[in-house]
């Protein structure tokens, strides 16, 4: 079935056709008329399945179709209307860009703010009045405090993966936002999980919500071929290295557990002759945009990331996913291989899983409710005589891999208690690690943000994408 029988201006249905999306996606079926309608709506969707034109659709349709409410107090400036929240900058971009390519037949402007850059471009943006707002949390309390945005006027609240913002530890900054917000708005909640914190949020936030549920719960998508290979810890490299060169993996997003890791790797595998870059929050934007550009322009073959700098990579025909190492949290699991088998095309998602990790493929396999095929690569078979060491314990060349209570910056704490993560933006880290960090007022150590970049991302006016061709969904 056509974008046409959802209810979308002629000018919306131009613009997604000339994306070249003809089918809507299942997210996209069930939300959108929801949000036409005026209802808030619970949604569960993982990146990858079109949830965000599920939502700036209806938006954008929604703003020109209806005047803004008056505001007596700011005759002279248009007022917010629209305000996306978002865990980190890449999909602040990502959403924002998406505003302007299926927007650009209306007059409808917005604006994306977040951390990491300049202040004062962002406050001169929005004292042009921008329609649409796109933010994350840290940066947009900071125009608050400088009274450089006003949120008075706001009509449509959108909290997008608003599990990875809990995780992140942004829930007191979310509860302050909401109260910055006009009681009378439509409420809009996408989330890849419904967990018991998500729950909480959506009941004091939804009023009488649609529920649209498209995926269950950690279940990844039927286009991932997902497999494990058993190889010794010390030969992971090498393994890696022997599959590029052969030809069996070509283009890869490679997960570490932590940024030094994940530096290390893309530099032995360059002195392996092999093309390749690291992705996480010590790397400066400058670094970021050419290791992104490269990729994209397919002179790097294989973009080595942590778990938080991968977050909002949307590339649609990424052929491989390789987890280097397994994540500490089972759930991470499913979010790192729903960066490939995107947007109607099939992918790979590969595990190298030494001894030491039975235990966390255990848990994923748990998770799935199923076993992961395995492959003994020839050549590479595992030697029974190596024992397991403790991931915690395990010298990473001098620094501490990240265990079950000790997460080293860039690990994935998923919001536990002693086992948080800086916030992406640099402000500060989660409440249940308030003890270890500065206070908001005092300045962050260097590098402990994110920082810009995670994927062949969302940079403005841009979209990765592979050999797939033909219609495909948003």
């Amino acid at each position: 079935m056509s974008f046409d029988h959802l209810g979308l201006a002629p000018e919306l249905l131009a613009a997604v056709r000339s994306e070249g999306y003809t089918i809507p996606t299942p997210v996209q079926d069930q939300a959108i008329p929801l949000v036409l309608a005026g209802r808030d709506v619970l949604a569960g969707a993982q990146t990858g399945t079109g949830k965000t034109a599920a939502f700036v659709l209806p938006i954008l349709q929604r703003l020109g179709a209806t005047p803004a409410r008056p505001d007596r107090r700011r005759a002279t400036r248009a007022p917010i209307r629209v305000l996306v929240l978002t865990p980190t900058r890449e999909l602040a971009l990502q959403v924002e860009d998406s505003v302007r390519t299926y927007g650009r037949g209306t007059r409808i402007r917005s604006l994306a703010i977040y951390g990491g850059v300049g202040f004062e471009p962002q406050a001169r943006a929005l004292r042009a009045g921008p329609d649409i707002v796109v933010a994350t949390p840290g940066r947009l309390l900071d125009h608050h405090r400088q009274r450089t945005i006003d949120l008075s006027a706001v009509e449509v609240l959108v909290l997008d993966e608003a599990d990875r913002m809990l995780d992140m530890g942004f829930i007191r900054d979310i509860r302050t936002i909401l109260g910055l917000l006009p009681a009378a708005r439509q409420n809009l909640l996408f989330s890849a999980t419904f967990s018991d914190d998500i729950r909480r949020l959506a009941d004091g936030l939804l009023r009488n919500p649609a529920t649209v549920q498209v995926t269950p719960r950690n279940t990844p998508t039927a286009l991932v071929r997902q497999l494990v290979i058993p190889v010794d810890r010390e030969r992971k490299r090498e393994l890696l290295s022997t599959l590029v060169r052969s030809g069996r993996i070509d283009q890869a997003l490679v997960f570490m557990r932590t940024k030094h890791g994940a530096s290390r790797l893309a530099d032995q595998l360059v002195r392996d002759g092999i093309a390749a870059a690291p992705i996480h929050g010590n790397r400066s934007q400058s670094q970021r945009v050419r290791a992104l550009a490269d990729f994209k322009a397919g002179r790097t073959a294989v973009l080595v990331a942590t778990d938080l700098a991968a977050r909002g990579i949307d590339i649609e025909s990424l052929p491989h996913v390789v987890n280097f190492e397994l994540p500490m949290v089972a759930e991470d699991y499913v979010h790192r291989i729903g960066r490939t088998g995107r947007a109607g095309v099939d992918g790979d998602a590969i595990s190298f899983v030494c001894v030491d990790e039975r235990g966390l493929l255990r848990e994923i396999e748990g998770l799935l409710r199923r076993p992961i095929p395995t492959e003994i690569v020839p050549g590479f078979e595992p030697d029974p005589t190596i024992r397991p060491e403790a991931i915690g314990r395990r010298a990473d060349r001098g620094r501490p891999m990240p265990g079950r209570g000790a997460p080293a910056h860039g690990a994935t704490g998923r919001g536990v208690p002693g086992r948080g993560m800086p916030r992406h933006d640099g402000f500060r880290r989660p409440p249940t690690i308030q003890r270890h960090a500065p206070h908001r007022g005092q300045p962050q150590r260097p590098g402990t943000g994110i920082g810009i970049g995670r994927q062949p991302i969302a940079l403005p006016g841009e979209r990765l994408s592979g050999a797939a061709s033909g219609p495909r969904p948003v």
